[in-house]
């Protein structure tokens, strides 16, 4: 298996940068971009992508089609508890905190 993919940004063989030119005199090309697989990249986006504007670009295009294959057509939601705390501040003045905990995992809502 090669540790490249080619950069999928519908437009990244139209950038105007050198590391895309190809070809001989006469007959030059820019060219889309490789993209190294590497322990950084792999199992997210950039395995797939050479730069954030490419990946920008293929979601703007794809993006119906992305959102077809897995529709939501209804909120997640995550329980909660809401805890309220007093405590004092530097100068000894009382205040409330608080802080939200997970209670489960996301379901959806009723």
């Amino acid at each position: 298996m090669s540790d490249y993919k080619w950069c999928h940004g519908p437009k990244c063989h139209k950038s105007h940068t050198q590391d895309r030119i190809r070809g001989s005199k006469g007959s030059k090309v820019l060219r889309t971009k490789k993209v190294k697989t590497t322990q950084w990249n792999r199992g997210n986006g950039y395995e797939y992508f050479c730069s954030t504007g490419c990946w920008q670009d293929f979601f703007l295009k794809f993006a119906p089609q992305c959102i077809a294959i897995a529709p939501r057509n209804e909120p997640l939601e995550t329980p909660i508890e809401i805890e309220t705390f007093t405590r004092t501040d530097y100068f000894g003045k009382p205040y409330t905190d608080k802080t939200i905990k997970e209670r489960g995992v996301d379901t959806p809502a009723e």
